[in-house]
């Protein structure tokens, strides 16, 4: 249980969203699940336009290249703002900065939903990446804040759930809603959830100082600490490796036969996700060492599977599944080495860690077009794999070795 400052009476979830302190015997899910909210609306306000192109094109009346701008925008916000407004707001109460950004994820979803002007709507589109750059860089170690220091990595896990959920059900959601109210009905959904959100936070998560101007430390310095760039360039490498896969899932299919199964692939991808990430929050607390490389692999297995230029129908679902469950569980266990190697300044080296997942994504899909266009689809697996090898190297020879030290 909770008790108060002066250890008298049980802290009920109201009073411990009061008072910040988290219970030694549980963890706070309604505020964790709160912050899986801003993980699933920040998602989801940048990819549901992948689903809403040809409304979107239709409706300004713009090609369906410059409705999918729409994405590049967003992404575009995102990593320009991740490292340098996370320094500027460190000193900032965490609470206030997280009510901030949902308040403009709803404003500017509003704007999108309104708008019959694509310079507006492009703009609207960056300046929610420039939100969801502030809510990515926090949320990891708000989630450790609120958790007690045995069940942080599990936080992270509910926390870090809601992007999973927007990236297995978001693309298709926001087809559901084009469809039932219009394209831009479906951003007025999605503005509407964010201010309901702001109520849930404001009952439900807790608030907490941020650091003092005299304790900060520079952006060099805590990706100079050890653990920290490996960590980076660990996510970059592997989510490069990943959108080249999954950015041209389709050509790729299209290469080994398989292109009719589109639908169902993304599916099996999906539900591998969440049990990737159902099985990493259940171990992350008592074997993160032994995660990451495991994650790796189940990745690696999908990619040889492909590389075998499978001609059976159960070989290709196993490896959608396998590569779901490696990227459903991604994300956790890097954020959770990234608390654990950063310590207090956890905010700083997950803006990094955005900035990388990011540059990452727009590095796969150049990467991924150059293979399609030069060498043919039939190369991805064979980049990707180039690319996983070199993840789990660092991962093995550094990054594990910095985190058995620091325990």
């Amino acid at each position: 249980m909770a008790y108060d400052i002066d250890g008298n009476f049980p802290l009920t979830c109201a009073e411990e969203a009061r008072t910040g302190m988290p219970s030694e015997d549980r963890l706070p899910l309604p505020g964790l699940l709160a912050l899986a909210m801003a993980a699933f609306i920040t998602l989801l306000t940048e990819i549901m336009p992948a689903g809403l192109l040809s409304s979107i094109s239709t409706g300004l009346h713009i090609s369906e290249s410059m409705a999918g701008q729409f994405i590049t925008a967003f992404a575009l916000g995102a990593l320009l703002s991740a490292i340098p407004v996370t320094a500027m707001t460190r000193s900032v109460r965490r609470k206030p900065l997280l009510l901030t950004a949902i308040m403009g994820f709803a404003i500017v979803n509003f704007i999108t939903a309104i708008s019959s002007n694509v310079t507006l709507s492009l703009f609207a589109r960056f300046v929610a990446g420039l939100f969801g750059g502030v809510v990515w860089s926090m949320l990891a170690g708000y989630a450790v804040r609120m958790a007690p220091k045995s069940m942080s990595g599990r936080a992270i896990a509910i926390a870090g759930g809601g992007a999973t959920a927007a990236l297995v059900f978001g693309v298709p959601l926001g087809a559901a809603f084009s469809k039932a109210v219009g394209w831009q009905g479906a951003f007025a959904i999605v503005s509407a959830t964010a201010a309901l959100l702001v109520g849930w936070i404001m009952f439900a998560v807790p608030d907490y100082p941020g650091d003092a101007h005299g304790k900060q430390e520079s952006f060099l310095g805590v990706l100079s600490r050890p653990g920290i760039a490996a960590t980076v360039m660990v996510i970059f490498v592997y989510i490069a490796g990943h959108n080249i896969i999954y950015i041209y899932i389709e050509p790729f299919l299209h290469s080994l036969g398989r292109v009719s199964q589109l639908d169902f692939v993304l599916l099996l991808f999906g539900i591998g996700s969440i049990g990737g990430l159902a099985l990493v929050g259940t171990l992350i607390d008592r074997h993160l060492l032994l995660l990451g490389p495991l994650w790796i692999a189940f990745f690696l297995l999908a990619d040889l599977i492909w590389i075998s230029g499978p001609s059976a129908n159960l070989p290709m679902y196993g490896a959608a599944i396998f590569w779901g469950i490696s990227f459903g569980g991604f994300g956790v266990i890097t954020q959770a080495a990234t608390a654990r190697l950063a310590e207090n300044a956890v905010d700083i080296a997950q803006s990094a860690c955005t900035t990388a997942w990011n540059t990452a994504v727009a590095c796969g899909g150049i990467s991924g077009g150059v293979l399609l266009n030069g060498v043919g689809p039939s190369s991805f697996p064979i980049a990707t794999l180039a690319l996983l090898i070199v993840a789990v190297s660092i991962l093995i020879l550094r990054m594990n070795r910095v985190l058995a030290v620091t325990g």
